[in-house]
């Protein structure tokens, strides 16, 4: 049947034609926010990128030049704050940096902390911080947070070819070195070093069970869901041996790939098999390096750089990160103050951003007596403190002792790990 165009809104008399450019223009305006929510959701990097400014040289890399480090920060609702407050105090413009929400927040919240990040011309300026528009349900001790570990991984494999280690975050770590420190103390060590903490058979087994069956809700439903155990038990594997240890760990790109891509298919072997194990952080990818020829001859430090609030504090010279912190944890501040000599929402001083140039990162801000954190450092040159110095001087024993993966491996849970004196 023809429709005749004139009367499709045959209530609308002429006089009123405005409330007709009222209509058309509201549904222009819904489609238009459906595009930005669907773009967000297939975009791995909603962050925009401002044609007026001129882009920053690449970092330089070579013997003598510094890392380049790929961080992942994971939040969840309500947590942006925290996201930026934790990004701003681990930023550095050589770094690569993959910020992401999990499903307990709202879309609203994913927008805005990419609108977060756009608003900061430091991050536009150098083009290095991504927002990840893609929401899934993540447990951290089932197998939906280590399929977000992987995703982070392969994202950032994708995104950026030049980083050197990847350091996964959540909201409740906090540094307690800038990045200057960290980097330099980095600048030396051979690419394939991997600084993951293990545990002794006892305490190993007492917190996994390779019998246990657990399911992970969170691989296949919208929110975060607790695990339960099955009746079931199975067999212990024999066409590989298990290893465990920390959560935490600083991974190096080529053993990431090999994780990612899996040419040898023992990778995805092991991540079907780690899906119904709890804590599987805690024990696979031990399990990929020590089952993996390839890796035997890497360097393993038995040290996941991190220190926990509730372990002794005598260690924490070997650390760079400390958690878990609780939001608005007044220690934060006084590590911000002491240590990071941060102020309130602004970036670390380092040698590529001078301390007169640290307020006003932000767009958004219309204070006068603000300017813009400066871009006349070099991003190429670093300058620690002695707490750099000495964490260098700690990797560099550590790497000296060469301790091989196939020796660790043997030793992951046979005897309690060799700690690493300062």
């Amino acid at each position: 049947m023809k429709m005749n165009k004139m009367k499709l809104f045959p209530m609308i008399p002429s006089s009123k034609s405005w409330f007709l450019s009222f209509v058309l223009a509201l549904m222009v305006l819904v489609v238009t926010l459906s595009h930005l929510f669907d773009q967000t959701k297939r975009s791995p990097n909603t962050v925009s990128y401002n044609p007026h400014l001129q882009p920053r040289k690449a970092p330089s890399k070579g013997p003598n030049a510094p890392p380049v480090l790929a961080y992942w920060i994971l939040g969840t609702r309500g947590e942006n704050e925290r996201v930026m407050r934790l990004l701003k105090a681990i930023y550095h413009p050589r770094n690569h940096y993959l910020l992401q929400l999990d499903s307990s927040a709202s879309q609203f919240e994913r927008l805005e902390l990419s609108s977060l990040t756009q608003s900061e011309l430091v991050f536009e300026q150098y083009g290095n911080v991504d927002v990840v528009g893609k929401s899934y349900a993540v447990n951290p001790m089932a197998a939906s947070g280590l399929a977000a570990v992987l995703h982070a991984a392969a994202l950032l494999l994708r995104l950026r070819d030049d980083w050197d280690w990847f350091v996964p975050l959540s909201t409740s770590d906090y540094p307690i070195l800038p990045q200057d420190d960290i980097l330099y103390a980095f600048s030396l060590l051979p690419k394939d070093v991997i600084f993951m903490g293990y545990n002794n058979a006892t305490s190993f087994q007492k917190r996994h069970s390779a019998s246990k069956i657990v399911v992970d809700p969170s691989l296949y439903l919208k929110k975060k869901a607790s695990i339960y155990y099955t009746k079931e038990t199975r067999e212990k594997p024999d066409a590989f041996e298990i290893f465990g240890g920390s959560p935490w760990m600083v991974l190096t790109r080529g053993f990431l790939e090999h994780c990612v891509n899996g040419l040898d298919n023992l990778p995805r072997k092991l991540l079907m098999y780690f899906n119904n194990v709890v804590f599987p952080l805690e024990s696979y990818f031990q399990t990929v390096l020590c089952n993996t020829p390839h890796f035997q001859n890497t360097i393993l430090v038995n040290n996941d750089l991190r220190h926990t609030l509730h372990t002794d504090s005598s260690i924490l010279p070997r650390a760079i990160f400390v958690t878990p912190f609780r939001q608005d944890d007044p220690r934060m501040q006084e590590i911000d103050e002491k240590l990071l000599n941060r102020g309130h929402g602004r970036f670390v001083p380092g040698k590529w951003c001078n301390q007169t140039g640290l307020v006003n990162e932000s767009r958004l801000s219309d204070r006068s007596d603000q300017d813009l954190c400066s871009m006349g450092g070099d991003i190429d040159v670093v300058q620690p403190t002695n707490q750099g110095i000495k964490l260098q001087e700690f990797f560099l024993r550590a790497v000296g002792e060469k301790n091989m993966a196939s020796s660790q491996c043997g030793s992951y849970v046979m005897h309690e790990a060799t700690k690493v004196k300062m």
